[in-house]
């Protein structure tokens, strides 16, 4: 179901930074931690979970999508400076309760789109049940899955990207 810019801008500016806490209090984020570091063993790809509140106001006018801002924190944080080209970033922007999924240029013509998306329905199903710390797991165990199916481990790897989820 499509939402007016004007329901868009209200839910982001008055979106309180103490519900993203609530949301994901320390727990949750200590069981993210471990499933990211579960997710990555048996295979050579680093995952990376962010969780953002809401947008700024700027952004907001500029109309910037879950999708936008999704490869700048891919960008920022480093996600594609993997030796391998195999980081995968899962972005979650909680305002918009909307899950985007980007992975390095290691991926193409691995896995499709349509897998791609396919997690981020699973995940935004759950969300939309108020299950985040079910989805997010979910989609890490998924994320893990198909990178451990097209980048099995091959002798020791490095853990290049942070284990602990970012929240912006």
């Amino acid at each position: 179901m499509a939402q007016s810019p004007t329901s868009r801008f209200i839910r982001h500016v008055f979106w309180p930074r103490w519900r993203t806490a609530r949301t994901f209090p320390p727990r949750v984020m200590a069981r993210i931690t471990q499933a990211v570091a579960k997710a990555e063993q048996g295979h050579g790809g680093e995952i990376r979970f962010v969780v953002e509140g809401a947008l700024d106001v700027l952004p907001l006018f500029r109309g910037e999508t879950a999708r936008a801002r999704a490869l700048d924190v891919f960008s920022r944080l480093g996600v594609w400076d993997t030796e391998a080209n195999n980081g995968v970033l899962i972005y979650l922007l909680l305002a918009d309760r909307d899950v985007e999924i980007l992975a390095d240029r290691g991926f193409n013509g691995k896995v499709t789109a349509a897998e791609w998306e396919a997690l981020c329905g699973q995940m935004e199903a759950h969300f939309a049940r108020g299950e985040f710390e079910a989805g997010t797991l979910a989609g890490i165990a998924g994320v893990g899955e198909l990178a451990r199916r097209h980048f099995p481990m091959a002798g020791e790897t490095a853990n290049e990207l942070p284990d602990p989820p970012a929240v912006l």
